[in-house]
């Protein structure tokens, strides 16, 4: 099965999550066009606009939280406030924004999935502070940050360790995220045999479970997942 013309290996499918969330987070900074940092500084990018719900953080305090610049937090910001001008994303902004991605397909249970990963005190928003945070780890963190962060996600009730269940949540919403643009269409018990071969490389003790010992040891050994790590570091 290929998406996009490109295989997908059977073998490695963890791969494709870790790159959906890579390729998802340069998806999200296109969106609120903020790739580009040629723009000049303003006076609103000083956070200081009073026209907003959610008033974050001063500059220097999310320089010494993230591995962010000055410059690049006012662009961040500059992106962020125009997609949003209430300073805060719920979910189903998060929805919204994230449904232009994938037109063709459902895309609101990866959706939620992600939202639930930045939104890392679980009051229903998104917001700066916790867009930068999630972003400063994919974009900027070291290999152990960015897995770490995979697995948050893939840990649907956050209880350290991912089941089958979780898993195949995970693999059935990527699916409906990405179905009508595989070749040939996917048969419909392909997302349970991916979760087979996902829990036989990263099981190590066969427990039925994956904890986040085992997700790093497995994924530092997978060359490909390595490699999709290092895809973005440089795309701000």
């Amino acid at each position: 099965m290929s998406v996009a013309g490109a295989p997908w290996d059977p073998q490695g499918l963890q791969t494709v999550g870790i790159i959906l969330l890579l390729c998802s987070s340069l998806k999200l900074l296109h969106a609120l066009g903020i790739i580009d940092l040629a723009r000049g500084d303003s006076v609103e990018d000083e956070f200081e606009l009073s026209t907003v719900c959610h008033r974050p953080e001063g500059l220097e305090q999310l320089q010494e939280q993230t591995k962010f610049t000055r410059k690049e937090l006012q662009v961040l910001y500059r992106g962020f406030k125009n997609e949003c001008p209430s300073g805060i994303v719920n979910e189903e902004n998060f929805k919204q924004i994230y449904s232009q991605f994938f037109p063709q397909g459902d895309s609101s249970t990866y959706a939620t999935f992600l939202f639930n990963a930045f939104d890392t005190d679980h009051d229903g928003s998104v917001s700066f502070e916790d867009f930068v945070s999630g972003l400063s780890i994919i974009l900027r963190g070291t290999i152990d940050d960015r897995l770490n962060w995979a697995f948050n996600l893939y840990d649907l009730n956050k209880d350290g360790c991912i089941t089958k269940e979780e898993m195949l949540d995970i693999m059935k919403s990527i699916y409906d995220m990405m179905g009508k643009y595989t070749y040939p269409a996917m048969r419909e018990e392909a997302p349970r045999e991916h979760v087979e071969n996902f829990f036989q490389k990263m099981d190590r003790n066969k427990d039925g479970v994956v904890t986040i010992e085992e997700f790093l040891e497995s994924c530092q050994k997978d060359e490909n997942i390595m490699r999709s790590m290092q895809l973005f570091d440089n795309v701000i």
